[in-house]
């Protein structure tokens, strides 16, 4: 028997599930009809994702870009696959080369500029999942970005804020090549102004002719290591010819009869499963929805999970407790009995980073979902752009620690502590659907938050990704507007501290969904999806 939505259910958004046989969602509308153009010229569903991906990088700079890492997690019809492209620090990091430059108090890696970058990872990303599961040619699947970055595209209204927010920021500004780029006459573009990336066109095309070999191992590469030598940056052209992306088993943790997938470490996906595990001891679905018993259970479960995520996470090779350790039954069954139903607690400690990326889904009629999630980390990342490439770079090697004793301490090749993560569910074995939510630490709170809605609570996915949602931060509860406001105070009354946020990056994360309607038991292209987009972005689910 299958899954039974709600689909009367529905929060302020007004938005509506889109059912279609082949269907791709994302934050950007140009974006997901570049995925649709891939699928009607006879492409799979990795053929949209990969066309889909390289236009994010043209009409959301904000959040991603040419120079940003990528994970995937991918049902190719008959099996679950896991992609982390998330990039390694350069050969000449380690501790003294950050204290050496920043002082004997660095905390970490610089938040801006070349002492925050990681070789990018998700042009091999592309590459990697195209040669494996992709049926048309890779070229062809940059010509739709190509051609928005050199016709231009009218800025929309939520990636117009982000960008003007940038705009303000002098550790943006000031560094080489971002404001040549992003701010063209000296100030964000407005809404619904024309903008163009000319020089991201010619990296594209470089990128398709060669499979990424110029990207990698040629002029790019070489353009990159000219740049960071004259901006005092340690990177180099051999930093990123050594460069390969990994092909990984994504971990699992069952909950209310469904399996939720993640990437495993580096990435935090098993923060979600870790809260998933925990909930698992406790009767949601008879908790009123919405109400303050069930918003309880899940922030206190969140908060056991971060506890153990932001003190054991890091690339596999440095962590001292396995994954299987922090996912084990008893372990978890133990964890779940410290929770008071009516007193909220500390359980040490956690502190996440923030961040902006770019999430999207696609899924084709023979049954091939793909969840693909890609960014800077924090906005425009490290603000610095590449000359003549539009190649703009993140800055994934401020979530590094210099602490010695932590697992995530900085090194040469290694990848570091990694915000983004793309989720799949399945069932007895099969698909069910493809998702993800952007937003730093949001991701896997949203990840648990829309999962216990869909799962205990029968709401389909677009009532799911509208609600309001809560987010755990530093000790502090952020409730979103229109957070019930009888639910705000009875958490206030079991000693939680509730406060509202606003943060021009991040907010409360925002999602993609596709669920597949028979659940893997059937043919795809008989029922196919019911796919879901977040309002809190600019895009859409678009199919047919």
């Amino acid at each position: 028997m299958t899954h039974t939505f709600d689909w009367s259910a529905g929060y302020a958004s007004q938005r509506s599930p889109v059912f279609a046989r082949n269907v791709v969602s994302t934050s950007h509308p140009l974006a997901a009809q570049a995925g649709l153009r891939m699928l009607q010229a006879g492409g799979n569903a990795v053929d949209a994702a990969i066309a889909t991906a390289a236009v994010m990088t043209i009409v959301e700079p904000c959040s991603n870009g040419l120079g940003s890492d990528a994970f995937c997690i991918l049902w190719d019809g008959t099996q679950l696959h896991g992609l982390n492209a998330s990039g390694c620090a350069p050969q000449a990091w380690t501790p003294e080369y950050f204290r050496r430059k920043y002082g004997a108090d660095a905390q970490a890696p610089a938040k801006r500029g070349w002492d925050s970058v990681t070789v990018p990872g998700a042009v091999a990303g592309w590459v990697a999942l195209s040669r494996r599961f992709g049926k048309l040619p890779f070229e062809d699947l940059l010509q739709p970005a190509i051609e928005v970055a050199e016709r231009g595209y009218a800025v929309p209204v939520i990636v117009q804020q982000k960008w003007t927010n940038a705009a303000n920021l002098p550790e943006l500004t000031s560094q080489p090549g971002f404001a040549e780029t992003f701010l063209p006459h000296g100030r964000a573009p407005h809404v619904s102004e024309l903008f163009r990336l000319p020089d991201a066109a010619k990296t594209l095309r470089l990128i398709g002719q060669t499979h990424g070999e110029a990207f990698y191992r040629g002029e790019v590469a070489a353009a990159a290591e000219a740049h960071a030598r004259a901006h005092g940056g340690a990177m180099t052209a051999a930093d990123f010819a050594a460069y390969q992306p990994e092909w990984v088993t994504p971990l699992a943790q069952d909950y209310r009869g469904y399996t939720l997938h993640e990437i495993p470490p580096n990435g935090q996906g098993i923060a979600a499963q870790i809260a998933l595990g925990i909930l698992q001891h406790f009767d949601i679905a008879s908790l009123k929805l919405d109400g303050v018993d069930t918003q309880h259970l899940q922030i206190e479960a969140m908060k056991l999970a971060f506890a153990d995520v932001y003190r054991h996470v890091a690339e596999p090779r440095s962590m001292r407790l396995t994954p299987a350790q922090m996912l084990d039954p008893a372990y978890l069954a133990a964890r779940a009995k410290l929770i008071d139903p009516k007193r909220a607690q500390d359980f040490g400690p956690g502190h996440g980073p923030t961040g902006g990326t770019i999430y999207l889904t696609a899924a084709d009629a023979s049954g091939m979902m793909v969840s693909f999630i890609q960014s800077n980390y924090m906005g425009f990342g490290s603000g610095v752009v590449v000359p003549g490439y539009g190649l703009s770079l993140q800055n994934r090697g401020h979530g590094f620690t210099l602490d010695e004793s932590r697992d995530n301490l900085v090194g040469p090749g290694k990848r570091p502590f990694h915000t983004i993560i793309p989720a799949f569910l399945t069932r007895q074995g099969q698909p069910v659907m493809s998702f993800g939510i952007m937003g730093g630490d949001m991701q896997p709170q949203a990840h648990l938050q829309t999962t216990v809605r869909m799962l205990d609570y029968h709401q389909n996915p677009q009532a799911a990704c509208d609600a309001p949602r809560w987010r755990w931060f530093g000790g502090t509860v952020n409730a979103e507007q229109g957070f019930p406001a009888a639910t705000a105070q009875g958490l206030i009354e079991r000693g939680h501290k509730v406060e509202p946020f606003s943060d021009s990056y991040q907010d409360y994360g925002a999602g993609q969904f596709i669920w597949r309607l028979d659940e893997g038991q059937g043919d795809a292209s008989v029922r196919g999806y019911a796919a879901a987009s977040d309002p809190r972005r600019d895009g859409q689910a678009a199919g047919f």
